[in-house]
């Protein structure tokens, strides 16, 4: 289900140069219309249904456009995004509604250490089968069936 704006409701996230939903697709597709200040999908098509821009909207302006094989029988998909989570409300076929909640960041982008608490890499056995992992390297990798 490709993603696409709600002219309506997007503000071209307040005049910057780069809209929040060009910033996060991983396929580039999402333009902003500098005439209009309207962020747009220009292939949808071309969609990887990651819905990263759905999550990142700040005004809620971009939606899933449903499949033409099941929205006419009434099953719909829509999202809500909240200050620590986004709720899915999925709505099926025979009328059943199912929410899934899930968490979003919360931390500014960047300010998390992702090494931290690792070794140094030893560049010298960059070639070695791992390097990173084995034995030396004093990671305490976790053993399957002991706890």
């Amino acid at each position: 289900m490709p993603s696409f704006v709600i002219s309506d409701k997007c503000d071209g996230c307040k005049g910057r140069d780069k809209t929040a939903c060009m910033y996060i697709c991983p396929h580039n597709l999402m333009k902003l219309d500098k005439e209009r200040m309207k962020a747009f999908n220009q292939e949808p098509e071309q969609c990887w249904e990651c819905y990263n821009c759905v999550k990142i909207c700040p005004q809620q302006a971009i939606e899933v456009r449903g499949y033409a094989d099941f929205v006419p029988l009434g099953a719909a998909v829509l999202p809500l995004r909240g200050s620590d989570s986004i709720m899915w409300t999925v709505k099926f076929r025979n009328g059943s509604i199912k929410r899934f909640k899930f968490p979003i960041r919360t931390t500014p982008e960047g300010s998390i250490d992702l090494w931290a608490g690792m070794p140094e890499a030893d560049l010298k056995n960059i070639k070695n089968p791992g390097f990173y992992t084995h034995q030396g390297s004093g990671v305490k990798l976790p053993v399957p069936g002991k706890q």
